[in-house]
């Protein structure tokens, strides 16, 4: 595939759009969770600046792992995930140094008015997403540690911040709802680098990068990626089964998680199937439309209880 260098299309290529749908999922969730507990009557505002600020934060990380990868020789011709715009010569190195610098002061841009919504606190919780971003890739992943923050920061953290300042101001609070799905979504979530690791596993043991796949195996690393899915929905499950008994609710949605429990099982047996090489990658596709799908289903589980 021929890319012309530093071209719109090297760029859309490096800011990896199908990963985009893993920052949306938690502030959907958030947002269904607000619209649930408020009687839809949530602040809209801050639920877009939410979203564009995931969106934002996510390609910087993407571009900032493609940088440094390239930099420290991990994006060699052993690779066997999607193509990096560095490694390929589709955008060249100074060219992504200014990339990571705009999408940086772009994101801040965008999430420093969540502050007039949510208090300087906002402040704090949008440098850490900006920390994280860097040291994920030059440090955090080379310890084993890049699933506690994806726990973090794709669950806890967007689910949990997006529900407060989604919320009208007099009701603003973090619910223990909000905290068990923003665990939930984390979970789910961390399959897509759970197979990330598990395809990079021989790449990953010879580079010394010592993710929680080479510490566990990938016989044990299939197997959470299993259980880390379905745990995921059976905590949404549990919830709203909760909401009904105690408060008298009901959603006609709620059997629709039995699709995203076919669709990431499938998808287990399939991966089990391949088991290494490059056919990964599209199972890497499937697992994120399963998180979108994932979202989707939970979102609509949830909104479906309110009043």
């Amino acid at each position: 595939m021929m890319i012309k260098t530093n071209s719109i299309k090297a760029w859309f290529l490096a800011a990896r759009p199908v990963t985009l749908s893993a920052a949306a999922v938690p502030v959907m969730l958030g947002v269904a969770l607000a619209y649930k507990d408020s009687s839809a009557n949530c602040q809209w505002v801050p639920a877009l600046l939410c979203l564009l600020f995931a969106w934002v934060m996510q390609i910087d990380s993407n571009f900032v792992n493609d940088f440094f990868d390239f930099k420290h020789g991990n994006d060699d011709e052993t690779r066997l995930g999607p193509k990096r715009a560095c490694a390929e010569g589709w955008i060249t190195m100074k060219a992504m140094k200014w990339g990571i610098i705009i999408t940086t002061l772009l994101g801040c841009i965008i999430g420093l008015p969540l502050a007039f919504y949510g208090g300087k606190e906002m402040i704090i919780v949008g440098i850490c997403c900006v920390l994280f971003c860097f040291l994920y890739t030059t440090k955090l992943s080379y310890l084993g540690m890049g699933d506690i923050l994806v726990l973090l920061f794709f669950g806890i953290v967007p689910v949990c911040c997006t529900y407060y300042l989604v919320m009208p101001e007099t009701m603003q609070g973090v619910s223990l709802e909000a905290v068990l799905v923003s665990v939930a979504c984390g979970l789910v979530v961390d399959t897509l680098l759970i197979l990330n690791n598990y395809r990079d596993h021989d790449n990953d043991l010879r580079a010394g990068k010592k993710t929680l796949v080479v510490h566990i195996g990938k016989k044990n690393a299939e197997r959470l990626y299993c259980a880390l899915g379905n745990l995921g929905i059976i905590t949404i499950i549990g919830v709203t089964t909760y909401e009904v008994f105690q408060h008298e609710a009901s959603s006609m949605f709620l059997p629709l998680a039995s699709l995203y429990i076919v669709l990431h099982n499938r998808t287990y047996m399939e991966m089990k199937k391949i088991g290494e090489g490059r056919e990964l990658n599209r199972i890497l596709g499937k697992t994120a439309l399963n998180i979108f799908c994932f979202g989707i289903v939970s979102s609509l589980i949830i909104i479906g209880m309110a009043n």
